[in-house]
């Protein structure tokens, strides 16, 4: 189809998503199934919808966040951060952590990283703050109910303390949720947070291109204190971490130096 560039422009005027920085193979296949699924046959006719039709929109841009979720995920890095990066963490900044979960889709990271925490400092003390571009996944979020398969890597004394059996599903408790707060952010042009001992963002820059990438990892760069922990996802590497101002700790650990 053509017209996919000026797609692009009248994309970021409805909704501030950047298509640019993602990378435009995989991001048209995926648009392309939707306005097929539409029955439309032109990037301007998908537009019209975009404007015209509340549900398309909201399908749109959930379509175009990749939630892909479950807690603990990659449970070796989790029992690092647990055993190693969260003393080190509260020696050198105290136990009121500032910690972001950039990306954090329907809420499995952040709640995952209140649960790991608790182990070290009371809940009273924990304030995560969680961010993601699709408020759909937000709103699930906020809910807090997630099907076995999401919650299976949780440790079994912290899926017992934390989890009430909902039928087939499982609620997380209020005392875990009271602990995050949730934003709608978008990486690529909302300002940051700042003063953070600990960013985790995992699993989503992959979809970005090199040149977005290095934007962000600077950005939360300068979002972290001296000392300062990024944590990222087990798909992704940062090759030129010491130019960004990181010394690596380990795979997916970065510390800002």
């Amino acid at each position: 189809m053509e017209g996919y560039e000026q797609f692009k422009t009248q994309v970021y005027a409805l909704t501030k998503i950047d298509l640019s920085s993602y990378k435009e193979k995989q991001m048209r296949r995926r648009i392309d199934s939707l306005i097929t699924k539409h029955k439309l046959d032109s990037y301007e006719a998908y537009v019209h919808l975009l404007r015209d039709d509340h549900e398309a929109f909201d399908e749109f841009v959930n379509f175009l966040t990749i939630n892909v979720s479950e807690f603990y995920r990659n449970p070796d890095q989790w029992k690092l951060l647990d055993e190693e990066y969260f003393p080190y963490l509260i020696d050198k900044f105290g136990q009121k952590l500032n910690i972001w979960s950039a990306a954090c889709s329907t809420g499995d990271e952040p709640y995952s990283l209140v649960m790991c925490l608790s182990k070290h400092v009371p809940l009273d003390r924990i304030h995560i703050i969680a961010t993601d571009l699709d408020k759909q996944v937000i709103a699930k979020a906020k809910v807090g109910l997630y099907n076995e398969k999401s919650i299976k890597g949780v440790p079994d004394d912290l899926k017992t303390r934390y989890f009430r059996k909902v039928g087939s599903s499982y609620q997380i408790s209020e005392d875990i949720k009271r602990r995050v707060e949730f934003r709608e952010s978008n990486l690529l042009k909302d300002p940051y947070p700042t003063n953070l001992d600990l960013i985790l963002c995992r699993n989503v820059v992959i979809y970005f291109t090199d040149e977005a990438k290095d934007q962000i990892y600077s950005k939360f760069n300068n979002s972290l204190k001296q000392g300062g922990l990024l944590f990222i996802g087990s798909t992704e590497q940062i090759m030129n971490y010491r130019d960004l101002g990181y010394k690596r700790r380990s795979s997916f650990f970065y510390e800002k130096v």
